[in-house]
């Protein structure tokens, strides 16, 4: 059976909490296919030994890859990694620590169906109860700070648990910049922006202690990606082809040219190959091939296309 579900987790020293995680998810994993889940655990330049843990709590899996990124680059960077490398329908991204029920990860699945985007949210009535005074009044002070640089609304925008179809999943992590810990805020701005269908799902979560993260830390380099969201200038390099050029038409080329994590946005009049910023001579072999064009797109350009992973 083909890989319908691709669970992306990013790890950065995360030996002592990713046994906890496992023990958290596997009931549900034991609950579904697991010939159609596959799971890839992005090592993010950590200093302990994550990648060797991660083997051993999911190295028994059938569907299991690890990846290493050679130095500590930020949760956006491993993500967007493990982005490119998923193979199913479906995508879903999770902490390594599983802080949110995993039980509740088939009814993402059903939501994919319908929504491009499904981001798992904790707020209740518009607000979030975390384990402390201090740290409620310091997430509502973010959603303040989120919402006056972008305009968004959605209240929980920090959650670690979001669900993707695999096509869109693939753009955004093509389009976005930001390598640290603002990725998520950037992923719901580029949707918004790219006219993306987005249905949150509500999500229960328990505090799990030992986490890396340190708030205070990475709280001014998150402000200033956040105020700089409105001014970037969003564009790829894209190869414009025929709208009768297929997905299986473009594979064999982008395998020669060693390019991953592609996507094909249709459009009426002509179908856009986005591939990454780092990519454009491999691109320009696959344009030769296919009869296209190099060239640059903007952000306004790949907005309500059909996307499919390549």
């Amino acid at each position: 059976m083909s890989v319908q579900l691709s669970l992306v987790i990013p790890a950065y020293n995360e030996s002592a909490r990713l046994a906890v995680g496992y023990e958290r998810l596997a009931p549900t994993l034991n609950e579904m296919d697991l010939s159609s889940v596959e799971v890839i655990v992005v090592d993010d330049g950590s200093s302990d030994d994550t990648m060797r843990r991660a083997r051993e709590v999911y190295g028994h899996l059938e569907h299991a890859r690890f990846v290493q990124q050679p130095t500590n680059r930020g949760k956006g960077a491993a993500l967007r990694l493990g982005i490119a490398l998923a193979q199913g329908t479906y995508v879903i991204t999770a902490d390594a620590d599983m802080a949110i029920d995993p039980q509740r990860l088939p009814d993402f699945v059903t939501a994919l169906h319908d929504y491009a985007l499904v981001p798992g949210s904790r707020a209740i009535a518009g607000h979030i109860d975390y384990d402390s005074r201090l740290r409620t009044w310091a997430g509502d002070a973010f959603h303040l700070v989120v919402h006056h640089y972008t305009k968004m609304t959605l209240r929980d925008t920090q959650c670690g648990c979001k669900g993707f179809q695999l096509g869109p999943a693939r753009l955004l992590a093509l389009l976005g910049m930001i390598d640290g810990f603002a990725f998520d805020v950037e992923i719901l701005y580029l949707a918004e922006r790219l006219g993306l269908s987005v249905q949150p799902m509500l999500v229960t979560w328990n505090d799990v202690l030992g986490s890396s993260v340190r708030p205070g830390h990475v709280a001014w380099s998150m402000l200033r990606d956040i105020r700089a969201l409105s001014t970037t200038r969003y564009e790829n390099p894209v190869v414009e082809l025929a709208t009768s050029v297929t997905v299986e038409d473009v594979r064999p080329w982008a395998r020669t040219a060693r390019l991953t994590g592609l996507v094909l946005a249709r459009g009426e009049n002509e179908s856009l190959l986005v591939v990454g910023r780092d990519a454009a001579l491999g691109a320009l072999a696959v344009a030769d091939a296919l009869k296209g064009s190099l060239r640059t797109a903007q952000l306004s350009e790949l907005r309500e296309r059909t996307y499919e992973a390549v």
